[in-house]
């Protein structure tokens, strides 16, 4: 059987030799050498992106375990181990679909070191992929750790005039929560003798050992989502990052801690999660409420949207250690929502300031006058933010929502103040960038949006209304698998 899943993985690595070869043998201007590679990086990105689509196509929903599985003997109980479930294949179709809107986003505004940009996004998209394919721990945690190194060059490099604090202070925290995840594996793979992700997910550990474990990866995953008070790195990171560096870092770096909450919390600590769950509750709320209201007090249109990320990611772990299957179910759409929408609004940002080269909004105003194409668009992506009926935002939001109130009805009251807190947020940040008098005059000349743009948010918006209409393409995929962890997880607890 062909290695579907490796090709998937590794297929960005072709266009990192190609881009290789091209700046080591060519002879041309560097202009042309520079448009050839940029060339490059799309073509390889569209076609892992085509065969992540022919990968969900031969997926068999009925089927709760892992497909298209590959195995090969590593050394001692270590194996390179890929497969997906219901619950890992749509995060890699999210990665391979955002990726080619990345290279696209970056195509005249990324001018130094341009050969390097494209290599940095490329490894980063193995690397990732390779995190949701990954059935092996040591496998899974070189994939997840790796990928920091190409997200703090593009922001260390390619980033705004703190980008160097915003780097390192991304890269220390991610990496000493990760520190303790890789000690804990180690424990486990000792106890258990297997390093291999569906064995452990049914082997039983003791209850005290569970809780350590617990706690180990929750400090990895934990800062990776970001969850709150861990977040500050968010908002920094997101500021001084390029556009398309954001774009990614809201659309997938902060669905992996989502992904490993459900793929090891869950189903490898059950009695862990089911006793931290009030912990998780309550740092879920708080996050709603607070980074809501810090996001409205916010001058940076950047930073505004990355705290919001942090409030709807706070509803995305208030889904999954519900435990029951309309939370999970709302964790995912929601977490596969946002890296559609967030995206979008990062690229929104990015259009006003390849323009006027400030993010601040103070400086707008009035901009429906001049850009009515582009003011559409973010009204769009700002009430899917707001989790408006009818976009991909809401079917998330009320899931996610309905399942913490299935365990505690206080939780839900509460976080659904943040529904509240968003629309007031996004609404005024619309009303003060977009509607009123143009009274700057340095927005006289501003124009709309160019085809290139257009094409970069057309498959965005497609996304956003069909799987506000037809949720159904999502949850045909995830039932069998959400149906099972969910079954495991309440049998392990007594539910």
């Amino acid at each position: 059987m062909m290695p579907l899943l490796s090709l998937i993985t590794y297929a960005p690595l072709v266009g990192v030799l190609g881009i290789l070869a091209l700046r080591l043998s060519s002879r041309a201007d560097e202009s042309k050498t520079v448009e050839a590679s940029k060339w490059i990086a799309f073509v390889t990105t569209l076609a892992t992106l085509a065969l992540s689509v022919l990968l969900v196509a031969q997926f068999d929903p009925a089927n709760p375990g892992f497909q298209f599985v590959e195995e090969a003997p590593w050394f001692g109980v270590l194996a390179y181990r890929m497969g997906v479930d219901g619950i890992s294949v749509l995060f890699v179709l999210l990665t391979a679909f955002l990726m080619p809107i990345c290279i696209a986003a970056s195509w005249k505004s990324i001018e130094k070191r341009v050969h390097e940009y494209l290599i940095a996004f490329l490894i980063l998209e193995t690397l990732v992929i390779g995190v949701f394919c990954a059935l092996d721990l040591v496998l899974f945690y070189i994939f997840f750790e790796f990928g920091l190194v190409p997200m703090f060059l593009i922001i260390g490099i390619w980033g705004g005039a703190r980008r160097v604090y915003a780097a390192f202070k991304f890269f220390l925290y991610t990496l000493l929560g990760s520190v303790l995840m890789l000690a804990a594996m180690l424990w486990m793979i000792g106890m258990s003798g297997t390093s291999s992700i569906p064995e452990l997910m049914t082997y039983e550990f003791a209850a005290e050992a569970q809780t350590w474990l617990w706690l180990a990866f929750f400090a990895s995953f934990a800062v990776k989502m970001p969850m709150w008070p861990v977040h500050t790195w968010l908002p920094d990171a997101h500021v001084e990052a390029p556009t398309a560096g954001s774009v990614f870092l809201a659309g997938i770096l902060l669905k992996m801690g989502g992904y490993g909450f459900m793929r090891f919390s869950l189903p490898m600590f059950p009695n862990a999660s089911d006793l931290f769950t009030p912990l998780v509750f309550a740092m879920s709320v708080i996050a709603v409420i607070y980074t809501s209201l810090v996001a409205f007090r916010q001058t940076d249109v950047k930073k505004l949207i990355a705290y919001s990320s942090v409030a709807h990611m706070g509803l995305v772990t208030m889904g999954i250690f519900a435990g029951n299957e309309a939370g999970e179910q709302g964790a995912i759409y929601q977490m596969l929502s946002h890296g559609v929408i967030s995206g979008a609004l990062f690229l929104c940002v990015g259009v006003i300031y390849d323009r006027m080269h400030t993010r601040e909004i103070a400086f707008y105003g009035g901009l429906v006058t001049r850009m009515p194409w582009y003011a559409a668009v973010f009204l769009l992506f700002s009430m899917g933010n707001v989790g408006l009926p009818g976009t991909s935002g809401f079917v998330g939001e009320i899931l996610s929502m309905t399942g913490a109130y299935q365990v505690s009805t206080w939780t839900a009251i509460l976080a659904a103040t943040g529904v509240i807190l968003s629309a007031v947020y996004m609404l005024t940040l619309y009303r003060r960038v977009v509607f009123g008098t143009m009274t700057n005059p340095k927005l006289a000349t501003i124009n709309d949006l160019e085809w290139r743009e257009v094409a970069i948010f057309a498959p965005l918006i497609v996304a956003t209304l069909y799987m506000g209409v037809q949720p159904n393409i999502v949850f045909d995929l995830t039932n069998a698998s959400v149906d099972q962890l969910v079954r495991a997880y309440q049998a392990a607890i007594g539910g």
